[in-house]
């Protein structure tokens, strides 16, 4: 009979095991060393070639990687997280998974970062220690779900719930962006056409009515002025919202400064609550998705806080970790923060009181989610007409301007 050796964690201690087992095939050697309780990370049947650091080395560094710049595209993340719990709840070894998934990808940055997470791997190291070295791939989220999958010995649960995870945050985020691509779209081809009007056409009119020396009404003159400013200064258009980004940067140095600007994106109408709706929607389901998947309340909290993209969750947040730290409940510090409805202060507080809180989250996120797709719709309808009546008015100003005095030099002519 073939004797197999293979190396495993054990899921109640996270120890590594080294050991040989006898087993007619590969397949029944992996199901009888997860009857042990332990998680397969590299099997080889003796008598073969080992899979020696020398022919990892063969294997990983002899492939050429592609240059690549950048992160690993969200989407991307998304597949390859669904197809990695696939593969593990097929039963197959970690390592096969990574190098099956590794030959299916297109040179990029997903297939170098697999390149680097298979060695590294090979070498010894746990799936979460070797994703934890590619941050750019692999966030602190990512890789903390990972860790707690190996504990539990449950990965292939924690990658589908990841996978569940990240599908449910592009899904809002594909929502919301195509939702603004109509209005930002047209915003962008109504600035290029008034502009050219205002460079080409208007200084052209403005000779035509300088060669009559006739005496322009006021509205027309302003016309005129607004065009010169953007013959003269066309410039500033394009540096002004480049200086704004840079100030943004700048300020956002500062904590002080970030916390200011968050706060006052915030206090936007519509605009604050959509941006307050889906940060409080995506740090509960990052929090619910973290605790469900075994992962202490404490470093859950901070991955939720580090995640949130906004300062002032990011001090509520903190304030809650203190609290909790502290042997306080988290829905006390969480009203006390005031960036979340009432009802989320309840759902929290029942969910710790039942021993059911990453239900509750999960629940409060659903409901947020929701909510953002609403508000964006409706302000999306409000933008439409809004954008009918700007522009109406921006079309009317300039005909009125420039036929108010050819009126005038055609009853001058008759």
């Amino acid at each position: 009979m073939p004797k197999f050796q293979f190396e495993a964690m054990d899921h109640k201690t996270g120890a590594e095991v080294t050991d040989t087992i006898d087993a007619p095939s590969e397949a029944e050697a992996q199901s009888l060393i997860r009857e042990k309780g332990l998680l397969v990370t590299k099997i080889t049947e003796t008598g073969r070639k080992k899979a020696t650091k020398t022919a990892t080395k063969r294997r990983g560094d002899g492939k050429k990687r592609a240059f690549t710049l950048g992160k690993i595209k969200a989407k991307k993340l998304c597949t390859f997280t669904r197809q990695l719990s696939t593969l593990q709840d097929a039963g197959l070894p970690i390592l096969r998974s990574l190098r099956i998934l590794e030959g299916q990808s297109k040179p990029g940055v997903l297939k170098n970062t697999l390149m680097n997470v298979i060695e590294d791997v090979e070498s010894g190291n746990t799936l979460s220690e070797a994703m934890s070295k590619n941050p750019k791939a692999f966030d602190n989220l990512y890789v903390n779900m990972v860790k707690a999958g190996e504990a539990s010995g449950a990965l292939e649960i924690i990658l589908q719930r990841l996978a569940d995870f990240k599908e449910r945050a592009q899904s809002l985020k594909r929502t919301v962006q195509g939702a603004m691509i109509y209005p930002v779209m047209v915003i962008l081809v109504a600035t290029l056409i008034v502009g050219f009007i205002m460079y080409w056409i208007i200084p052209k009119f403005a000779k035509i009515f300088e060669d009559f020396d006739t005496e322009l009404p006021g509205i027309t003159i302003l016309l005129i002025t607004m065009s010169e400013f953007v013959v003269n200064y066309f410039y500033l258009f394009p540096a002004v919202p480049f200086a704004l980004w840079l100030m943004n940067k700048i300020i956002r140095k500062n904590k002080t400064g970030e916390y200011i600007l968050d706060y006052m994106l915030l206090k936007i109408p519509v605009l604050g609550k959509i941006i307050s709706k889906s940060t409080t929607g995506r740090t509960c389901r990052t929090l619910g998705t973290l605790i469900a998947s075994g992962v202490p309340i404490l470093e859950a909290l901070i991955i939720a806080r580090d995640t949130s993209g906004n300062a002032v969750f990011v001090k509520a947040f903190q304030n809650i970790y203190v609290a909790i730290r502290e042997g306080e409940s988290m829905a006390v510090p969480l009203k006390e923060a005031r960036i979340v409805d009432d009802m989320v202060v309840n759902m929290v507080d029942v969910g710790e009181e039942t021993g059911a809180l990453d239900v509750m989250l999960y629940k409060i996120a659903d409901t947020y989610d929701e909510e953002v797709k609403i508000l964006v719709d409706g302000m999306i309808s409000l933008l439409e007409p809004l954008m009918v009546v700007v522009l109406g008015f921006i079309v009317g100003f300039i005909v009125i301007a420039l036929f108010m005095p050819l009126i005038k030099l055609l009853n001058d002519l008759a």
